[in-house]
């Protein structure tokens, strides 16, 4: 069982801007609560202990809101005086752990896996670095992601590949053996110097899951959270 969680939230939501003004997107109002509070609660419910927060911009709006505690799930922060990438956002938090494997989460999304489910095949696998992948009944529009046997064989460009796929979900599992395995600069992205450079010499597994899924990141998403999220049960 995996009980430690980081979450991304060091975003500048630029395209949010227009209808969420001075605040990271993380904390754009849904219903009357901070989107975080709902992933938080998510979390919760699959029994995660504790959560570090990869901060950025306007981090104190985070870090002053919900404190050292959520319902009992310890919060700590990792803050970035300089931005350090999708990649070295993650590492920077990692640092912080209390155990040897974390989930990874981005901010301003949310997809519903059973995350105990996920662990099991993660673990299973014997794998150091898993990812959520989302199921798709046209790919289209998206980066897609090629498999064998759950093992990740290519990230497709945007528009590759037609029809029914997959696509990276942004969640992901990794283990504490990976980053010793793989130097890293404190700055990097995950996308090109990691999912990119190393998929010939490391095995990345993906794991598809169909569960509810959504990005706040672009104002019709937004918009469109605010009536989906009245139907979730915390």
């Amino acid at each position: 069982m995996i009980t430690e969680a980081i979450i991304l939230a060091g975003g500048f939501g630029t395209r949010l801007q227009t209808v969420v003004k001075d605040l990271p997107k993380p904390m754009a109002d849904i219903n009357g609560r901070p989107f975080l509070d709902y992933q938080l609660n998510y979390l919760l419910k699959f029994g995660i202990k504790r959560v570090i927060f990869s901060l950025g911009y306007l981090s104190e709006t985070i870090s002053d809101y919900f404190g050292d505690n959520f319902k009992g799930i310890e919060i700590d922060y990792a803050f970035e005086e300089n931005p350090l990438g999708t990649g070295g956002g993650i590492l920077n938090a990692f640092h912080k752990r209390k155990t040897d494997e974390l989930i990874v989460l981005n901010g301003d999304t949310l997809f519903e896996i059973d995350i105990n489910d996920f662990y099991t095949k993660h673990h299973n696998a014997k794998s150091l670095f898993s990812l959520a992948l989302r199921e798709l009944p046209s790919v289209d529009r998206f980066g897609s992601v090629i498999t064998n046997n759950n093992i990740i064989s290519k990230f497709a460009e945007k528009g590759e590949y037609k029809g029914n796929g997959v696509i990276n979900g942004g969640v992901y599992i990794i283990k504490e053996d990976f980053f010793e395995k793989v130097k890293l600069p404190n700055k990097f992205s995950m996308e090109k110097d990691v999912f990119e450079k190393l998929l010939n010499n490391f095995d990345f597994f993906g794991f598809p899951f169909s569960n509810y899924f959504i990005d706040i990141g672009v104002p019709e998403d937004y918009k469109r959270a605010q009536n989906e999220f009245k139907e979730l049960k915390y």
